[in-house]
């Protein structure tokens, strides 16, 4: 046993752990069954735990999904951090699709509960505020990145953002139907604007 295996304390790991499920299946509760279909008995039945051990870790339904609301934050920087930076032709198209996927998946269906649940929950809405903004900021910085747009050029910065925006709205239409097939028409035509600027 190495001296760093021999300072864990297995009772800490598996309090992480058990966190961690809590706030992996309140994201999915959220995704799947919105915020009126999220109880905290709910998603600790879906983590797997009691819902004592979910009152542990989180004591309100509020602190459940405040905290929800950090990691669903955290993934979907990791989720930008883990987009490829393709190169050369085709590179547009590439990122285009990769930034509007983000806007389509799960965890943004997850992000767009807590919007609706932020906008008439006290406690909920100053923090998701504050969380949206931070990764809208993360967000376009590494749309610029990957597109290796410059901003200095009168209109880029808009047009990224033009993007980021236009995605948001696709990951809106798509919560009803599957959006695909005018998605990528959608994109195949983003992506000529940006080539063109």
């Amino acid at each position: 046993m190495t001296p760093r295996t021999a300072l864990r304390d297995p009772k800490q790991d598996r309090s992480r752990a058990t966190r961690r499920r809590l706030l992996e299946a309140a994201v999915a509760c959220l995704a799947e069954r919105g915020w009126a279909g999220s109880t905290v008995a709910v998603v600790a039945e879906r983590a797997g735990v009691s819902r004592g051990a979910a009152q542990h870790h989180f004591p309100t339904r509020e602190d459940l999904f405040t905290a929800a609301v950090e990691h669903v934050a955290e993934e979907r920087s990791a989720e930008l951090r883990a987009l490829p930076a393709p190169h050369g032709e085709g590179r547009v198209p590439a990122v285009v699709e990769a930034l509007i996927t983000l806007y389509t998946g799960p965890l943004f269906r997850a992000a767009l509960q807590l919007w609706v649940a932020a906008s008439y929950e006290e406690q909920l809405g100053a923090r998701v505020t504050a969380l949206e903004a931070k990764i809208g900021r993360e967000t376009h910085r590494m749309a610029v990145e990957l597109l290796g747009a410059d901003e200095s050029v009168p209109g880029v910065r808009e047009a990224v953002q033009g993007l980021l925006d236009l995605g948001r709205g696709l990951g809106l239409a798509n919560l009803l139907t599957d959006d695909g097939h005018r998605r990528e028409r959608v994109v195949a035509q983003w992506s000529r604007i940006l080539e063109g600027i």
